[in-house]
């Protein structure tokens, strides 16, 4: 009987995507690897995601020509993996082809022996030879040549590969050293077009959020500087989606020109805090309509029919990256009269900054006629809108919803856009509902309201205890507190070993190595999202067990964070919370002025906890209405200050004195 292609049953929109191909792609699983073992082949893994460009490119070339899938399907057994519902999976086949080549990125082309040990890596292959690079088909007939010819050879390849692997532990540092880690950055920062490092630029957002913490605790200018200018470089530039709102996933230059068009629900949660709490400080126009337009983006293209958020937008569309987005002098001249095209030619660059005479908008100063432009944006947004819409990746992750649910709560309370904090709360209940099982065990996604079958890693299960934790504060429902305390619980059955944090289950799918990862790179790494949620939770409860947590996850980041701190940004902020005491916030009585000041004074990450008289949280013990009036308590380790009544008394106990 002939292989055939099985994607067709994947609630993964990217597998989806591979269900027509002629390759009989599998997913993941034993018993595809089993077949290998019976058919003796060996296993091409292809890991991709939807929003990624050349993996559609080698798709094209490649997994659509029948000739070529002809012979995957008569050497090979094919396994097609969507990286962002089985991140163990990239994570360990991602180290393996970064130790075996120098560089990694997707897709990613992974040979392995029936064991899963890998042989050979790579990431994109052209149809035909070019620039150095062999075909696809010529490194698969070599591979197929070798399997016949040197078995014994790639079987000792594999082992070692695995063994070298499972060799690597997560050196345990000590304290992280904050000042010094924002030293590291202000020398790593471009004073000219802001953000860090060189070209290619990404959205530094955990970065970020830890100068701003930095800069609330110690009063560093340079911190507020560093975010400042960064801020105002990716909303002004061409990163942002100067009709619409969203950023894309990053700049391909170094002055956040030119987009890689995806967009990203993590980048957008991560930067809708970020944007949030830069406008507390300062109130900055820019910061409060920036933050503004991503919450509205994220609910208007982003939120699914089931009340979750999906995880991207394309970057291509017809075939073309960026078409969606970008425009010509002419194309302008189609939906708006003369003056108003020759206006917005010259406000937004149109002068060819992308490909074939087309540009990405920008707005590098603020409009001279703030109505004129409203109106012209209104007209060209739905100008664009008869375009084709880019694809949408609408399964739910339940990390990435975690981090839209706090930033969207926060931002809810803090920008007055009540609409925010329900669309937070319905995410929530559906990750709840749908997500976690009647054994506490967490699922990573889901898609049209079907559960995947993949097990959460340990982002999925901090980032959403920390979202509700943050729910819990916004909206006194108890209920999101006894299921992030489940959630926690879990993590420390599932997740740490001897002190020791890692992204899988010791009850999920044995692979070839248990990944740890303490990076914080596009999103944060497990542990420091967990070293988030214990130390949250610790602040609830008094628990000591869950403050011991939370320092075994930092521990886990400090050697990174004094080398590289621009790859430790969520750790760092976490650190700064410590740092800061941390505080806890009890508010007694429903009172949203207590419960906004509470938010926009306080460190961020404090612990706040706003519900009824008798809420079944430690913090809330013992704290009562004053005068049948609602009143908040400032605690640090349940040592707890005065109750205040009144919005300007909290703010005060929350400023520190000069």
């Amino acid at each position: 009987m002939a292989p055939v292609n099985e994607l067709g049953r994947s609630t993964s929109p990217y597998l989806r995507q591979h269900a027509d191909n002629p390759v009989a792609w599998r997913e993941w699983s034993p018993e595809a690897l089993r077949e290998a073992r019976e058919r003796d082949v060996p296993v091409f893994l292809s890991v991709g995601y939807s929003a990624c460009h050349w993996c559609h490119v080698m798709a094209h070339e490649s997994f659509e020509d029948e000739a070529t899938a002809a012979y995957l399907n008569e050497h090979f057994v094919s396994i097609k993996v969507d990286r962002e519902e089985r991140p163990d999976v990239d994570a360990i086949y991602m180290s393996a082809t970064v130790a075996m080549t120098g560089h990694g990125g997707w897709p990613m082309s992974v040979f392995l022996t029936p064991d899963a040990e890998p042989f050979f890596c790579g990431t994109y292959f052209p149809a035909e030879p070019r620039a150095g690079m062999a075909s696809f088909r010529q490194v698969l007939e070599s591979l197929v040549d070798a399997w016949r010819t040197k078995r014994d050879q790639i079987g000792g390849i594999g082992r070692r590969v695995v063994e070298q692997l499972g060799a690597h532990q997560v050196q345990q540092g000590g304290a992280i050293d904050l000042d010094r880690a924002a030293a590291l950055l202000k020398v790593d920062f471009d004073p000219v077009d802001a953000g860090f490092g060189a070209a290619p630029k990404f959205p530094p957002s955990m970065v970020l959020d830890f100068l701003l913490r930095h800069h609330r605790r110690t009063g560093s200018g340079d911190a507020l500087a560093m975010v400042a200018a960064t801020c105002d470089r990716m909303a002004r530039g061409g990163m942002y989606d100067q009709l619409a709102g969203g950023f894309a996933r990053y700049s391909v230059d170094g002055q956040w020109i030119v987009p890689h068009f995806e967009k990203m629900l993590y980048d957008n949660a991560l930067l809708l805090d970020v944007y949030t709490h830069w406008w507390i400080l300062g109130e900055d126009p820019l910061a409060k309509r920036i933050a503004e337009e991503t919450a509205d983006f994220l609910l208007a293209e982003l939120r699914t029919g089931e009340g979750g958020f999906a995880s991207a937008l394309d970057a291509d569309t017809e075939g073309e990256e960026g078409k969606y987005y970008v425009w010509t002098p002419d194309q302008l001249r189609e939906v708006l009269d003369a003056d108003d095209a020759a206006w917005v030619v010259d406000l937004c660059d149109v002068t060819g900054t992308f490909e074939h005479g087309s540009s990405v908008l920008q707005l590098r100063r603020d409009p001279d006629d703030p109505d004129r432009w409203q109106r012209v944006r209104a007209s060209l947004r739905q100008a664009r809108s008869r375009r084709t819409y880019p694809g949408r990746d609408d399964k739910v992750v339940a990390a990435w919803n975690g981090l839209a649910i706090t930033a969207l709560a926060r931002a809810g309370v803090i920008l007055d856009r009540p609409e925010y904090v329900e669309a937070a709360e319905a995410a929530a209940r559906l990750v709840r509902d749908i997500h976690l099982d009647d054994t506490g065990r967490l699922h990573r996604t889901s898609r049209d309201g079907v559960v995947g079958t993949a097990h959460g890693v340990l982002e999925d299960y901090a980032a959403y205890a920390q979202a509700c934790l943050t729910l819990l504060g916004v909206t006194g429902n108890v209920e999101w507190y006894e299921t992030a305390r489940g959630l926690l619980d879990r993590t420390l059955e599932q997740f740490v070993a001897d002190g020791s944090y890692f992204d899988t289950a010791a009850d999920a799918e044995e692979l070839v190595w248990r990944p740890q990862d303490p990076t914080d790179n596009a999103s944060p790494a497990g542990v420091s999202l967990a070293a988030e949620a214990f130390t949250t939770m610790a602040s609830l409860t008094g628990s000591v067990r869950y403050e011991t947590a939370a320092e075994q996850a930092l521990t886990a980041s400090a050697t990174i964070a004094a080398r590289a701190p621009r790859f430790a940004g969520r750790a760092l902020a976490v650190a700064e919370t410590v740092a800061s005491g941390p505080l806890e916030i009890a508010i007694a009585g429903a009172s949203p002025e207590l419960l906004r000041t509470a938010l926009r004074t306080a460190p961020w990450g404090t612990a706040i906890v706003h519900g009824p008289p008798g809420l079944a949280v430690p913090l809330m013990d013992g704290r009562v209405l004053v005068d049948g009036r609602p009143a908040a308590y400032v605690c640090q380790k349940f040592t707890c200050g005065l109750p205040v009544v009144l919005p300007e008394d909290l703010r005060r106990a929350l400023t520190p004195a000069d």
